[in-house]
């Protein structure tokens, strides 16, 4: 049984709701729903009881709920005891993580190894991929959060994949279409991220492969200051779905991006057979033991 889709199930009984779990887990409602399902299908039973609006503990979920909560509690007890016997009392992590996407993908993991590791200092800069590069590869920072491919130089873990979504003013006459390519955009101002963002070069990768340069009219490293950008009318902005989605605006409109080569992932990248002190091969583990194995 994944302990995902375990605590997924166990935050949606615990916050009362889908939506309140969601914010919990630091997921979209979609993404726990279908942790849900996933644990409902491995049972082969229904956990919750769906009426309406609200959603009942079946008999089955009753055991299942009971269960997980002690099977939660005893697992974190188990790392924290091995955890001690490895001796994880001080140390210092130093990470850099970029502004799109952090909050989504790593503040999950930073609670969880702060409950684990209370002793470790964390050190977090925020920055673009361009200079979380940079920072990595002179060793300033012992990991990066950045969008792949990444260089030769470096190993990487991948932590998430979303594909794009165009951002329009609510009135644009693209913005009741469920799909739109760059060529679809070539009269549409842009609005990027400040320089440095790997998402920048993407877009415009994108937009020059379809023949055309385009009209960037603003730039800016806040998101939701982009998104106000585009409710006011100034133009079309971009964003993984998984972020727009908790940006929704009713001002704005969500269309797929459809386009080859402007897939959105995220990794986890570390410098290849760089030194790792004990509190950063702390944090690879956990995150290898949310997303899989090392690329």
């Amino acid at each position: 049984m994944d302990f995902r889709t375990l605590r997924a199930f166990v935050e949606v009984v615990r916050q009362g709701g889908f939506s309140q779990a969601a914010r919990t887990v630091f997921a979209t409602q979609s993404t726990v729903s279908k942790a849900v399902k996933q644990l409902e299908d491995e049972i082969g039973a229904p956990v919750l009881d769906r009426i309406g609006h609200r959603s009942v503990l079946t008999p089955v979920g009753e055991v299942v709920y009971r269960r997980g909560v002690k099977l939660l509690a005893d697992r974190e007890d188990l790392l924290a005891e091995l955890d001690e016997i490895r001796g994880l009392k001080r140390g210092v992590l130093k990470l850099g993580l970029p502004p799109v996407g952090s909050a989504t993908l790593f503040a999950p993991l930073f609670a969880v190894y702060r409950r684990r590791y209370p002793g470790i200092e964390v050190r977090l800069v925020e920055h673009g991929s361009d200079q979380l590069e940079e920072s990595l590869r002179a060793g300033e920072i012992d990991f990066a959060g950045m969008l792949l491919p990444a260089a030769p130089e470096f190993e990487w873990q991948e932590v998430g994949s979303e594909p794009l979504v165009a951002l329009l003013p609510a009135a644009h006459p693209l913005g009741a279409r469920r799909r739109l390519t760059m060529d679809d955009l070539r009269e549409t101002p842009l609005i990027l991220f400040d320089s440095g963002f790997t998402l920048n070069r993407i877009i415009l990768h994108a937009a020059r492969r379809a023949g055309f340069e385009p009209d960037v009219v603003a730039r800016s490293s806040q998101i939701d200051f982009m998104v106000q950008l585009v409710a006011a009318g100034l133009g079309v902005a971009f964003l993984p779905r998984l972020i727009a989605e908790q940006r929704s605006a009713p001002a704005v409109r969500q269309v797929l991006l459809d386009e080859p080569g402007t897939e959105w992932v995220m990794a986890m990248v570390w410098r290849r057979g760089a030194f790792l002190s004990e509190a950063a091969k702390a944090w690879l583990a956990l995150v290898r033991e949310e997303h899989g194995r090392a690329s």
